[in-house]
């Protein structure tokens, strides 16, 4: 061989870059949904935060916790709206 390169390195390099590969792209597609659920709930909750700060001056609140958070973030608007009619049918 020239320069001393084994052909065993050189194809087992190569082997460890196609399984290195391989991972990034099975574990991207999840970790992706869990940033974005995760991005979801934090926006979810500054919404809400800004509802109750607005809406305490007409006695409406909605209480802030994870899965208030992950509603408001993936419905928006129409998430509060839902919440609030939830409240109102369960108290």
């Amino acid at each position: 061989m020239a320069a001393g390169v084994d052909l065993n390195l050189v194809i087992a390099f190569v082997f460890g870059l196609f399984l290195l590969y391989l991972l990034v792209r099975v574990l991207y597609l999840p970790l992706r949904i869990f940033l974005k659920l995760l991005g979801n709930a934090l926006v979810g909750g500054i919404l809400l935060a800004i509802f109750n700060a607005i809406g305490s001056l007409w006695g409406l609140t909605i209480g802030i916790n994870i899965l208030t958070a992950f509603v408001t973030g993936i419905l928006g608007i129409p998430g509060i709206i839902l919440l609030l009619i939830l409240q109102k049918i369960t108290s």
